[in-house]
C-alpha cells in the first residue's frame, strides 16, 4: 500500500492580505453608501449598502474557510480541516442567492410603489461603488480558476460592482427622464443575471459536499490511465472526491499480474500520472497480486 500525500493546503500570506485589503474596502463604502443613502433618501443606495454588507460576511466566511483548509490535521481530524473551504463555497453561495431574492423582492415592492430619488447623489455613491467593487475584484481574479473559494469572493464582488453599475444607469436615466420604475426595474434585471452565474458555484459546492468527483476529472479517464500502467490487469475499489476547494484525493485497488513484480515503481509511475494529468496529490493504492486477492484465498 503506498500515500502520496504531499503539497498540504496552506493559505498563503497573499491571499490572507487580500482579504484584509477587500473586507477593509468594502466595510469603509458600506459605511459611506448607508450615510449617504440615509441623508439622500434612497432605498436603492440603503439597500445596494445592506448588500455590500452582506458580501462582506461573504469575503469573511471564504477567508475563514481557506484558514480552516490550512489547518494541521490531528489524531481527531486526520484529514485536517479542508472540507471548511468546501463549505464556506456553499455558504457564498446560498448567501449570495438569498441577496439576490431580497433585492428581487425589495425590487417587486417598489414597482408597485414607486419613489422619488436624489439622482445626483445615487450615481456619484454608486460609481464609487463600481470602483471599489472591481478593484476587490480584480484582487481573487487570477486565484478564481484555482480554488472554488476564491471563486466564490470574486463572484461577490463582481456582482457587487455589477449591481453598483445598474444603480448607476438607474440613477442617471432617472435624472434624465424622471423614470421612478427604471431603478427596480434595473434591480431585477440584475438580480437575474447575478443568479444565472452563481447558480453553477451553487452546485458544484453542494456536489463536493457529498464526495462528488471534481469538475474537470473524468473517473473513465483515471480508471483508464491506471490500467495503462505496465503489470496491471484489474482494478476496483476506485474512489475520488475533494478534500477541499483545489484538493483532489484517491484511494483504488490495483490488481497486479505477480508478486515478484517492482511494486516500488509501479507505485511511482501511478502517483505520478494521476499528478501530471489530473491533478491528484492525495493518493492511497492498494496493490493485490493475482494469485491472491484481496479476500485471502491464495
Amino acid at each position: 500500500m503506498a500515500h502520496a500525500h504531499d503539497g498540504e493546503s496552506e493559505l498563503p500570506a497573499a491571499i490572507g492580505r487580500t482579504f484584509v485589503i477587500g473586507i477593509t474596502l468594502n466595510v469603509g463604502f458600506v459605511i459611506i453608501e448607508g450615510l449617504y443613502g440615509w441623508r439622500a433618501g434612497s432605498l436603492a443606495l440603503l439597500a445596494d449598502a445592506l448588500h455590500n454588507l452582506s458580501d462582506v460576511g461573504g469575503l469573511l466566511l471564504a477567508w475563514a474557510g481557506l484558514a480552516a483548509a490550512g489547518l494541521a490535521p490531528d489524531d481527531r481530524h486526520t484529514y485536517g480541516w479542508r472540507r471548511g473551504s468546501i463549505l464556506a463555497s456553499f455558504f457564498n453561495a446560498v448567501l449570495l442567492l438569498v441577496a439576490m431574492g431580497s433585492l428581487a423582492w425589495e425590487a417587486a415592492h417598489r414597482l408597485q410603489s414607486p419613489a422619488t430619488l436624489d439622482g445626483r447623489t445615487v450615481v456619484v455613491v454608486a460609481a464609487i461603488g463600481v470602483v471599489i467593487n472591481a478593484a476587490t475584484a480584480a484582487l481573487f481574479f487570477r486565484g478564481r480558476k484555482g480554488d472554488l473559494n476564491i471563486r466564490a469572493a470574486f463572484l461577490h464582488m463582481a456582482a457587487d460592482a455589477l449591481v453598483s453599475v445598474g444603480v448607476v444607469a438607474a440613477g442617471a436615466i432617472y435624472l434624465w427622464r424622471s423614470w421612478t420604475w427604471i431603478d427596480p426595474v434595473m434591480s431585477l434585471i440584475i438580480a437575474a443575471v447575478i443568479v444565472a452565474g452563481t447558480w453553477s458555484l451553487f452546485k458544484e459546492s453542494l456536489h463536493l459536499l457529498f464526495d462528488g468527483v471534481p469538475q474537470g476529472i473524468d473517473v473513465r479517464d483515471v480508471r483508464a490511465a491506471l490500467l495503462d500502467l505496465p503489470g496491471v490487469q484489474g482494478l476496483h475499489e476506485l474512489h475520488v472526491w475533494g478534500m477541499a476547494t483545489s484538493e483532489t484525493a484517491l484511494t483504488a485497488h490495483l490488481v497486479i499480474d505477480a508478486p515478484q513484480q517492482d511494486r516500488d515503481t509501479l507505485l511511482r509511475a501511478a502517483t505520478h500520472a494521476l499528478e501530471e494529468r489530473f491533478k491528484i496529490r492525495h493518493v492511497t493504492l492498494q496493490l493485490e497480486s493475482t494469485e491472491c486477492p484481496s479476500d485471502g484465498h491464495c
